[in-house]
């Protein structure tokens, strides 16, 4: 899924614009940026969390001339799913979003 498709999505689902669904997708990937620059942890229940890792320094070849060179370290952001997408993905029956009153069998999962 592209962010367009996601956009797609948002503004179909809540009834609102393209343009107010756009604003609403780049704020929730800004704002998981902007807490991951700050080293805070991310977490969305149900859904999974959002952490950095540190890579240690390192010796690392350049692939054109074969020569060594000094890898610095770095952070990388690293998703872990959360227990109940884990379930989602791998149950048989299709996830129903919220938007309707169809239980999934199994999932747990009850729209409101």
């Amino acid at each position: 899924m592209t962010k367009a498709a996601l956009v797609e999505e948002v503004s179909r689902v809540a009834d609102l614009t393209k343009k107010h669904s756009e604003v609403i997708v780049d704020t929730v990937f800004r704002s998981i940026i902007l807490a991951l620059r700050r080293g805070e942890k991310i977490e969305l229940r149900g859904f999974g969390s959002f952490r950095l890792r540190q890579r240690e320094p390192r010796k690392g070849r350049n692939p054109k001339t074969g020569d060594r060179v000094h890898v610095p370290p770095k952070k990388v952001p690293y998703f872990k799913p959360g227990k109940e997408l884990k379930e989602l993905i791998n149950h048989e029956a299709p996830f129903v979003p919220e938007s309707t009153s169809t239980p999934v069998p199994g999932s747990g999962f009850t729209p409101h």
